[in-house]
């Protein structure tokens, strides 16, 4: 069988297992949060709202608060709780990072849904590496031109507009672009990513057959374009994927379909959101927004204390087996939320951790989380935010927010806003 007819077929058997993939479904509890220790929800519109003082009181009287929503949920607050189970992979698995009702399959691990994010070691170390070339800071500084002329082309299209919708307008489709081009997707079809990111991340609540009918359109496109990447192999992300070997053999349809979809989620999502919240902080705070436009210098430094106070991602782990971790009494399956922003806001660890100070020296954040799963694309993430930054402050510098009651943020585990109405000049 030749190479091109073996990836064919796998496609073919890797949507059949997929379409047929098992698992244990809970109940979900839905409902207002009567209390946040004991029936916290992370899809409660007042924690996209503001998470902040619900953590601050948690890790006050209740550090690790827990939920029988979503068949019991544990949401540690305090950075130590954080950087321990994300470094514990003897007992966490990371085989499913989105909380759902619905609990992978115990055979998909150690290698999960996509890897590597979804895997435990040992099989992560060496899925991780097949991807090391592709996010270096020397590779990733290949797109900063493009970028750069992407961002002026998005504000050249606000021309004779007193008030633009910066997350809608202009933080979505910086790092849509952007993956899309290293992984080789026409550039056209870029629209329709912010579409794919709500269908993977949204609807956590519903049965498996529904979020599998949701699906179908990211991985009947995600299915045509490998296809079309093996038809005519290219020099981007996605031949890489098809053409690389582990252990001596092609990767699976699975294993490459899975990780584009990783690389889809964690490139657009996540950045989308970190952008356009550094842009909501400088037009609700104009002492911050002048000072980096009359000290361009500072802005690396700033965006590492965007980063910090506004971490978008949280992640999620299942408990592996009935453990005692600190004080509660953890059950095999139950989930785990890592809230890196509330570990990135815990005063024992980061001095005014509730203040932004935009020229922070010391700021070793969670941002790109902790452990084996610390973020692979923090470089992308990094220049497509200082980018979009530069460009803004540069060619906007005076800005401000045009209803603050306007503004609204996601639900669930990447927070950012997604109406960000801002009155320019």
């Amino acid at each position: 069988m030749t190479t091109d007819n073996r990836f064919s077929e796998e496609l073919r058997e890797e949507r059949n297992a997929r379409e047929s993939e098992t698992g244990t479904l809970s109940e979900v509890i839905t409902g207002p949060v009567a209390d946040w220790a004991s029936d916290f929800s992370h899809a409660d519109p007042q924690w996209a709202a503001d998470p902040f003082p619900i953590q601050d009181d948690l890790r006050q009287r209740c550090p690790i608060a827990h939920t029988e929503r979503f068949g019991g949920v544990w949401l540690p607050t305090r950075y130590d709780d954080v950087a321990a189970i994300a470094h514990d992979t003897e007992r966490f698995s990371s085989r499913a990072i989105i909380i759902s009702n619905f609990r992978p399959s115990l055979d998909l691990a150690p290698v999960g849904g996509s890897p590597p994010i979804s895997s435990d070691p040992p099989f992560h170390h060496d899925a991780r590496k097949l991807l090391l070339s592709a996010f270096t800071k020397t590779t990733i500084s290949r797109y900063e031109e493009s970028t750069r002329a992407f961002c002026h082309g998005l504000i050249d299209g606000f021309a004779g507009q007193d008030v633009v919708d910066a997350a809608e307008d202009y933080a979505k489709y910086i790092p849509m672009r952007v993956i899309a081009d290293m992984l080789g997707f026409p550039p056209q079809d870029t629209a329709r990513f912010a579409q794919f990111v709500e269908d993977v991340i949204g609807g956590v609540d519903l049965p498996p057959e529904e979020r599998g009918e949701r699906l179908t359109p990211l991985f009947d496109y995600l299915y045509a374009q490998v296809r079309d990447h093996v038809d005519n192999p290219r020099d981007d992300l996605t031949s890489h994927l098809i053409n690389v070997e582990l252990y001596g053999s092609k990767l699976s349809a699975e294993h490459v379909v899975g990780t584009i979809v990783l690389l889809l989620i964690a490139g657009i999502d996540t950045t989308w959101s970190a952008i356009g919240a550094s842009l909501w902080h400088l037009a609700g705070h104009p002492a911050d927004r002048q000072r980096l436009v009359a000290s361009p210098e500072l802005l690396p430094t700033a965006l590492e204390e965007f980063l910090r106070a506004y971490a978008p991602v949280t992640m999620a782990r299942l408990v592996k087996e009935d453990i005692r971790f600190g004080d509660v009494d953890m059950k095999a399956e139950d989930w785990i939320l890592l809230s890196f922003p509330a570990a990135n806001r815990d005063p024992a660890h980061f001095d005014r951790a509730d203040q932004v100070v935009i020229d922070r020296e010391v700021n070793r954040h969670a941002a790109f989380g902790l452990g084996i799963h610390r973020c692979l694309g923090s470089h992308l993430a990094r220049m497509e935010l200082r980018v979009a930054l530069e460009v803004w402050l540069d060619r906007l510098p005076e800005f401000s927010l045009a209803d603050p009651s306007a503004v609204t943020w996601s639900t669930g585990q990447i927070r950012g806003p997604r109406a960000l109405p801002i009155r320019i000049p």
